[in-house]
């Protein structure tokens, strides 16, 4: 698997902090075997409520594959759908001050990169964004930076998600298919499994 040392593109900006999954992707959705047709869905009960007016639906951020978003967003229950839900909608990254632990690592088993910035850098990149929705970001993992016309400023991720992004190795299946040798190697140096019919 290719590693992802960057995601550049433009940007939507959503504001408010404690953004939890259930408003990500409404509950009645989890319910598909496959997570096929989700990104439709993506904050579905905000949006409506919005009345066109929720950033998803505003022209200006049209095509944008990096979500701005405030503090704690992806609270609440575990669901792996909120990830995916904003994956099909077509984000590629994620920039935000923090992130719920699960879902952050939710982000990272999908190859998604999600860094944070301090309040204030934040809150500037959300502003200029907001002016410029046209300009392109750039969330570079290799430097731990996020640039925009703001200018570059540092971003923080967990070591072992960059690595994994960085490596390639975020899809923990595909690890384990592709160490397939190894482990039949391993399996054939352990006398007791003989024991055990085949």
């Amino acid at each position: 698997m290719t590693g992802i040392d960057r995601v550049e593109g433009r940007a939507c900006v959503l504001r408010g902090d404690d953004i939890d999954t259930d408003r990500i992707i409404p509950a009645r959705f989890l319910r598909a075997v496959t997570f096929d047709g989700l990104g439709e869905h993506a904050f579905e009960d905000d949006r409506i409520q919005a009345k066109g007016e929720h950033p998803l639906d505003g022209e200006h951020f049209t095509g944008a594959n990096i979500l701005i978003v405030g503090a704690n967003f992806g609270c609440g229950s575990s669901r792996e759908h909120a990830p995916q839900a904003l994956m099909r909608w077509g984000f590629r990254a994620f920039i935000g001050e923090s992130f719920a632990e699960i879902f952050a690592g939710n982000c990272t088993a999908l190859g998604l990169p999600h860094v944070t910035l301090d309040a204030d850098d934040l809150a500037a990149l959300m502003d200029s964004v907001m002016l410029d929705p046209e300009q392109q970001l750039v969330v570079d993992l290799e430097a731990r930076t996020v640039t925009s016309r703001v200018g570059t400023v540092a971003a923080g991720i967990p070591d072992g998600a960059r690595y994994q992004l960085l490596e390639g190795s975020w899809n923990a299946t595909q690890v384990l298919l592709g160490a397939g040798d190894a482990i039949e190697a391993t399996a054939a140096r352990i006398s007791y499994l003989d024991d055990f019919p085949g």
